[in-house]
């Protein structure tokens, strides 16, 4: 387990560690508001809670996109 993985509140590199993603994209998602974050200060945060609610939504979205297309795909070969 890494340091980020034991923090509830992460800094922008240890949040993009945590995801998987650079700080570069991590910024992009903070400005295009895609991401759950907070500034302390003129830092931006992120809540370890947050950011597992909000991959877990980002991974129902994609399942039920799946889903869909699947099945239109079935409709329409029927």
């Amino acid at each position: 387990m890494t340091m980020a993985d034991s923090r509830e509140v992460m800094n922008i590199r240890q949040a993009s560690q945590y995801l998987g993603v650079s700080p570069d994209t991590l910024y992009k998602y903070v400005n295009e508001q895609k991401i759950p974050a907070f500034k302390l200060g003129n830092r931006w945060r992120f809540k370890k809670s947050r950011l597992d609610q909000w991959m877990e939504e980002q991974s129902s979205e994609m399942e039920l996109k799946k889903a869909k297309k699947a099945k239109a795909a079935t409709q329409a070969a029927t």
